[in-house]
């Protein structure tokens, strides 16, 4: 099986498995007993450098929700598309201030702060909102299968890697909560829905 129909299985199944309760967002991937607490899978640990040369962990989003893809910017493939619905993400949250939008690139010989910058600058972004993170190449290849993306270098892929589309939404623990598909437009307004809710779980908690 290849790892792009890995991934999707396995997001689909721990999607069904984790759902509690159908009024809550589920919590995505595998699901384990410790001392009698229910653990959910957390996204992996990066140290990255954003569109401003700073360096980001996670730690700088464990006050914020976001949406994250993986991406380069030289991709002639999928990533306009992915882009385009990232951007009605953004436009669609730009006046939460707990929701952040968050690319990584997958390239990051080419993709530098500043060619980051500026393609952030072509969208016409609020670069406070949207975060570009590049960093090590093998690093963040191995990151997005914890987002649950599938991403490997190919030379054979157009722009040299071969990756999936998956825009992925991510809670204040790390948790995998919900995704949609970056090349189906369809999808997005309910992620975007998902996003609200989420926020709002924060916002007024039960």
């Amino acid at each position: 099986m290849s790892p792009f129909k890995l991934i999707f299985s396995m997001l689909c199944l721990t999607a069904i498995a984790c759902n509690d309760s159908p009024t809550e967002l589920p919590y995505l991937g595998n699901k384990v007993i410790e001392n009698g607490k229910e653990i959910y899978h957390t996204v992996g640990q990066f140290n990255h450098y954003n569109q401003d040369s700073v360096l980001m962990t996670n730690k700088d989003f464990a006050e914020y929700i976001y949406v994250a893809d993986f991406f380069f910017t030289s991709c002639p493939s999928i990533c306009p598309k992915v882009a385009k619905e990232m951007l009605r993400i953004h436009d669609a949250l730009k006046d939460d201030p707990q929701v952040k939008v968050v690319s990584f690139t997958i390239d990051p010989i080419r993709d530098t702060p500043q060619r980051l910058k500026l393609y952030g600058d072509n969208l016409g972004i609020d670069h406070k909102k949207w975060i570009f993170l590049t960093g090590d190449k093998d690093a963040t290849l191995d990151l997005a299968a914890t987002y649950f993306v599938a991403a490997l270098e190919d030379a054979d892929a157009p722009g040299g890697f071969d990756h999936s589309g998956k825009i992925v939404l991510i809670d204040k623990q790390g948790h995998v909560r919900s995704f949609s598909e970056g090349t189906d437009p369809s999808t997005t307004p309910k992620l975007i829905e998902d996003i609200k809710k989420l926020s709002a779980s924060y916002t007024h908690p039960k």
